[in-house]
């Protein structure tokens, strides 16, 4: 509802002077505003008055929409002339003014934080790729070179735990011995990964290594019985035969390399079956189990990596990379390691949000960021059979996490 008012000014706010003059008595008109009744009427102050009072009574606010001055109607003296304000009012609503603002629901952010730890964990990946192969080209000690990769994740996990960045676990005795197992399938499986790509290019390495869900059906059924549908063994087959075409037209064929990513594979489905039982009825996040397998990793693998390359071999290694790269080369060895925790440490976080399945299908796609980076940044040469051969084994990855659903 739409009120307008016509008064004319006087030198109070809210009291205005009779537009005619001419009776005494009463010559001020007085505006009374009032939130009780929907009405507006003229009063007359007393019976023989023709001032009157113009009172404004509402049950609802009344807002102010806009003030425009005009002049008064002419008078027969110049200076009897008033100015007049007219006030347009509205009448607030009856119910409050609804606002439709689309918020995403409980799924679609479960949506978008899954497809941010997706990505997250991919670049982390292809970073540390890069740069450990950069490391691993400069300085060919992959047991070192893991090491490092180990020691970094725990140092930055215990500052964060002092620091109470992150919240330290509670674990006892019990934790870490069902932690073992899984953290010495973790430590051969990581140090067979650096050995490969120490021998062999980055793609190779991860073409390889995407033939892990053979590994994982042959395992879990010769040793575990496990019996799995048809269509997960006929899966098996593109995997199989991409991974043996990829191999055989290999440029730079390396049987260490090759050995080293098969013996990640096979280490690798250990430490998924330990995991998952070592996991049950526990409550240590993804990331903090993580950390705690890092930790014991890497007092797992220090002693053999002594003994297997040995201080005197790293000093003369590490001085012949300075010498030939400069100071980036220590940026190198800082940045693959660093990279190494962050992209599993997102990976566990990851697999605490999301099902088995999502997670086979995001790790086949990182597999595949990481293989076309690689091939772009490092040049490597690649022939059309070996692509397509990387291309079987890869649908292969893909259809097997489809029918093991």
């Amino acid at each position: 509802m739409a009120l307008i008012s016509s008064v004319r000014r006087a030198a109070m706010p809210f009291a205005f002077s009779d537009p005619f003059p001419q009776r005494q008595g009463r010559s001020i008109a007085e505006v009374q505003f009032s939130p009780m009744l929907p009405v507006i009427r003229n009063s007359l102050q007393d019976q023989g008055s023709s001032s009157s009072i113009l009172s404004f009574r509402m049950e609802k606010p009344v807002y102010i929409a806009h003030a425009e001055s005009f002049s008064a109607p002419q008078q027969t003296n110049a200076a009897t002339r008033r100015r007049g304000i007219e006030c347009n009012a509205y009448e607030a609503a009856d119910q409050p003014l609804e606002i439709h603002i689309e918020l995403p629901d409980e799924q679609s952010r479960a949506r978008i934080r899954i497809g941010l730890y997706f990505a997250t964990w991919w670049a982390l990946n292809v970073v540390f790729n890069i740069y450990n192969k950069k490391v691993l080209n400069a300085f060919p000690y992959p047991w070192l070179t893991s090491t490092l990769s180990l020691a970094a994740g725990s140092l930055m996990m215990l500052l964060s735990w002092a620091t109470r960045v992150a919240e330290a676990p509670k674990v006892d005795l019990e934790f870490w011995k069902m932690l073992l197992p899984v953290a010495v399938a973790h430590t051969i499986g990581h140090v067979a990964a650096t050995v490969s790509m120490s021998k062999v290019a980055v793609s190779f390495t991860h073409i390889i290594k995407s033939g892990e869900p053979a590994f994982s059906v042959l395992v879990s059924r010769f040793l575990l019985g496990d019996m799995f549908p048809l269509p997960v063994y006929l899966s098996l087959v593109p995997i199989i035969g991409g991974c043996a075409l990829s191999a055989v037209t290999e440029l730079n064929f390396n049987m260490t390399g090759f050995m080293g990513a098969m013996i990640s594979n096979l280490a690798f489905v250990f430490r998924n079956i330990f995991s998952k039982k070592g996991m049950k009825g526990t409550t240590v996040s993804g990331m903090n189990y993580y950390a705690c397998l890092s930790m014991l990793s890497l007092a797992l693998l220090t002693p053999f990596a002594i003994v297997v390359e040995g201080p005197q071999m790293w000093a003369a290694g590490w001085w012949n990379a300075v010498t030939q790269i400069g100071p980036n080369f220590i940026w190198w060895v800082v940045a693959q390691s660093v990279f190494y925790h962050l992209y599993n440490q997102v990976s566990y976080m990851s697999l605490d949000q999301i099902s088995p399945l999502t997670f086979s299908i995001g790790n086949t796609m990182k597999r595949v960021s990481v293989i076309v980076s690689s091939i772009i940044i490092f040049h490597t040469p690649v022939q059309p059979v070996n692509a397509l051969g990387a291309a079987i084994a890869i649908l292969g990855t893909f259809l097997y996490s489809q029918a093991k659903q």
